[in-house]
């Protein structure tokens, strides 16, 4: 770099003359002579380089359709789970490649518009005061005009025109998937596959009833309703209906506690109230339910209530009897939604 101009402005007290260049206050450090580039001197490359740039947002466009198709081609649904999983997995891929090309061919494309078209030269400036003058102020504005036009943003529409249409495309995904925030579940929450006489079975492999004598004080197990791989929405019905079942010594329930319970065993819902986590950690010496998203934690001999974390309620009770044969059935649905407690509710 043979030659750095330096502009400087009317800073109080200088006395350096504002078209006074670098080499003529520091000797030159030692750097080799500038070396132009091809595109510098050879339109032909200058033009290939513009070509190749607008190619780069090109691929950009392509990667936003991209994420678009695989949003609306692979809907998160499916006949079956394994319908609905491989959806997933389709989903997921796609619409992380195509966000990647998007954004790839868009910071490609600036580093090599910046590296082959660009001004090479390098100017310096002397610090001004926070508040120039309005001088100053419309002689910025001129340079950031001049900066503009060096770039040729203005002499080069193939490299404009594509830049406008990869940034105007790429946000659009994000506001696709806005939809997805909507609409609120209303009564959806309220109703579960939990209803009078829906036997309480293991969640696994077996699936199997379960019967009074078949829990130990202090046991947890994790049930689900009787018959819910028959459901239409298997997954939708599965995350609503998860129930954490324990027994504890009666006399250790409170009154509102006791009232769904049989014999010590308690059911309460396995969603958190406050983010929808799973509520999974079982304190057998302090009877304390945790949620370890958030540490919400739920005292569960006084019918779940919260004594420490963000929920604010307690987790809904699942009332619970048994049966002729001894298995343990629900006495009813849900007396209140299960869920998060910042959705809308009816």
């Amino acid at each position: 770099m043979s030659e750095l101009d330096a502009t400087h402005g009317d800073a109080p007290g200088s006395d350096v003359a504002p078209s006074q260049t670098l080499p003529e206050r520091f000797p030159n450090p030692g750097l080799p002579p500038h070396r132009p580039r091809m595109t510098d001197v050879d339109p032909q490359a200058a033009r290939r380089a513009e070509r190749q740039v607008a190619v780069l947002f090109g691929l950009s466009v392509v990667g936003t359709l991209l994420v678009l198709f695989a949003y609306f081609r692979f809907q998160l649904n499916g006949a079956t789970l394994n319908d609905f999983l491989a959806n997933v997995q389709a989903s997921t891929f796609w619409m992380g490649l195509g966000m990647f090309v998007a954004l790839f061919g868009i910071g490609l494309g600036a580093v090599h518009w910046a590296k082959t078209l660009m001004p090479d030269t390098e100017r310096t400036e002397l610090r001004h005061v926070q508040r120039g003058s309005d001088a100053d102020r419309d002689a910025a504005v001129g340079i950031l005009k001049e900066g503009a036009a060096e770039a040729g943003v203005g002499r080069r529409p193939l490299i404009r025109n594509s830049l406008l249409g990869a940034l105007a495309l790429f946000p659009i995904p994000g506001l696709v998937m806005f939809r997805d925030l909507g609409p609120t579940p209303g009564t959806k929450l309220e109703e579960t596959l939990w209803k009078k006489g829906t036997a309480l079975v293991l969640d696994g492999p077996e699936a199997r009833k379960i019967k009074a004598s078949d829990l130990e004080f202090g046991s947890v197990v994790h049930v689900l309703p009787e018959g819910l791989e028959k459901s239409e929405h298997v997954l939708d019905e599965k995350a609503k209906a998860p129930v954490l079942l324990m027994r504890l010594d009666p006399k250790l329930l409170s009154e509102a506690s006791r009232a769904g319970s049989y014999d010590g065993i308690v059911a309460y819902s396995k969603i958190c109230t406050h983010m929808g986590c799973p509520v999974a950690l079982y304190e057998q010496q302090t009877h304390h339910l945790l949620c370890p998203c958030h540490q919400s934690t739920f005292d569960l001999t006084q019918n779940c209530a919260v004594i420490f974390g963000p929920a604010k309620r307690a987790l809904p009770q699942l009332d619970i009897t048994v049966d002729a044969e001894g298995y343990l059935v629900a006495k009813s649905g849900f007396k209140e939604p299960v869920g998060p407690s910042f959705w809308e509710r009816s």
